[in-house]
């Protein structure tokens, strides 16, 4: 079928779902070839990074947390405060720019090969059922025989399974949120004592039991937002999973002896082992769809019954509608070179503001409900209260120092030690001639010095007498 067939309605209804809106279980034949293998090795690395990330420590920090309750952010051992909101901005915004980049130039790769949904269903949950049920072919059978011995078996075991590998990763979710060492108390103290989050560790664990045993390919179709936007970031030059409809239309079943050109037939033989391993069970020959997350099974399927038959592989692969409606291979375009640039451009500046990010901030305000001091022998004196964040790794004794014009600074006590990944704070006096302050106020400079070494500049606003004018 011709995808730009305007008469077909394969686009009007879930593959899924019957007339009646009643749930159609998907029973994917288990895939074999070469971009399978390829996506496995890929998916079993993100599962080892998944599984070990909250465990491994960079100068003490964890590799990647996310605590949103305490607003403590770090990533690759890096800690991230409010005060980085610039950061995070433009971050976010390369983010987008990427995704969009990305897509309209090679796709729904990150779908097929990266998503977490993607790796922990087929990688994961879908192998231990392949191993539990057996291939497609067996596990029809077991869901159409009555409920024996063997089939409550095999169902009380591949969901204890299911549930224990969902507990598993509900756990080192929250291992992400509340940090390795919050994790490890909570599953060593008594429960008593964490029962809130013993709590959300058990909604976790149904949460992805749900998700991996019943809702499956739904999340792709139904819930995942980036595949309802793919039909506004795709355009006909997008590298997608194709099916090269010129070369395989007509289709029809392979005769011995038979001649394909004089029957005036393509070269698809109609075997639909592509669509028997699609995990979402669409039929890719109907051209680009919502459910297709480019996993590449079909590829592996069509090509395997091509070097059967005798016939070049290659009817299904990554292409574009572009390059088949012309019959080019594919080629790196003036286009994808533009919008590649474009991508590592943006990855570049967010490295730039990531690796030049200030290891110190300090924060100057006025202690209220001061004015300024006349300290005798020409001296004014205002108040000040500093917050200095500490980014760094190691304990900080901050020395502070004027940098705009002669003066001192004293602060109140001794000079504050700032603990590592900690907010310190101190109160201290700015001390000035009075025949160097102009008439009011004024703005001066301050630096915040550790070990002879500036790690930041602030400003403060100080107030003087009023001059008398004659």
């Amino acid at each position: 079928m011709n995808p730009n067939d305007t008469q077909s309605s394969f686009r009007d209804r879930l593959y899924t779902i019957d007339e009646s809106g009643k749930r159609l279980w998907v029973f994917a034949k288990k895939p074999k070839g070469r971009l399978t293998l390829w996506r496995n090795i890929t998916g079993i690395a993100l599962l080892v990074f998944f599984f070990t990330a909250p465990f491994i420590k960079v100068k003490g920090e964890q590799f990647l947390l996310f605590d949103f309750l305490n607003r403590k952010f770090v990533i690759f051992g890096a800690q991230f405060w409010p005060q980085d909101f610039n950061l995070f901005f433009i971050a976010m915004i390369a983010m987008m720019v990427f995704i969009i980049l990305f897509t309209a130039t090679y796709g729904r790769i990150w779908c097929g090969w990266a998503c977490p949904q993607t790796v922990f269903m087929e990688v994961l949950f879908r192998r231990l059922e392949y191993w539990i049920d057996g291939d497609m072919h067996k596990q029809k059978e077991l869901e159409a025989m009555p409920w024996t011995l063997t089939k409550i078996f095999k169902r009380s075991f591949k969901h204890l399974v299911f549930y224990a590998i969902s507990f598993i990763i509900g756990n080192l979710f929250l291992a992400y949120l509340i940090s390795s060492d919050a994790w490890f108390r909570l599953i060593t103290d008594k429960p008593s004592e964490h029962l809130a989050g013993l709590i959300i560790m058990v909604v976790f664990s149904f949460v992805f039991y749900f998700i991996f045993s019943w809702f499956r390919e739904q999340v792709c179709t139904i819930v995942c937002p980036y595949g309802r936007l793919q039909g506004v970031l795709l355009d006909p030059a997008t590298v997608l999973i194709s099916y090269d409809y010129k070369r395989g239309e007509e289709r029809g079943p392979l005769r011995k002896s038979e001649n394909r050109k004089e029957t005036a037939k393509g070269d698809c033989i109609d075997c639909r082992q592509c669509v028997l391993v699609c995990p979402t069970g669409i039929d890719i020959r109907n051209g680009t769809q919502l459910e297709c997350i480019n996993c590449a099974c079909c590829i592996d399927a069509c090509n395997n019954m091509m070097k059967v038959v005798g016939f070049r592989p290659g009817l299904i692969r990554y292409s574009s509608e572009k390059m088949i409606a012309e019959s080019k291979p594919w080629n790196f375009t003036l286009r994808s070179a533009g919008y590649t640039a474009v991508l590592v451009a943006l990855l570049a500046v967010f490295t730039f503001f990531l690796l030049g990010r200030n290891p110190v901030e300090a924060t100057v305000m006025r202690s209220p409900g001061t004015l300024f001091q006349d300290m005798g022998n020409g001296k004014i004196a205002n108040l000040y209260d500093i917050k200095v964040v500490n980014k760094t790794t190691k304990d900080l004794t901050v020395e502070l120092k004027l940098l705009s014009l002669k003066g001192e600074v004293k602060i109140i006590g001794r000079d504050p030690v700032i603990k590592r990944q900690t907010v310190g704070e101190a109160v201290f006096f700015i001390i000035l001639d009075r025949n160097d302050i102009p008439s009011g106020k004024m703005e001066v400079k301050l630096g915040v010095f550790s070990g002879g070494k500036m790690l930041d500049e602030t400003k403060a606003t100080f107030f003087g007498p009023e001059k008398q004018t004659k």
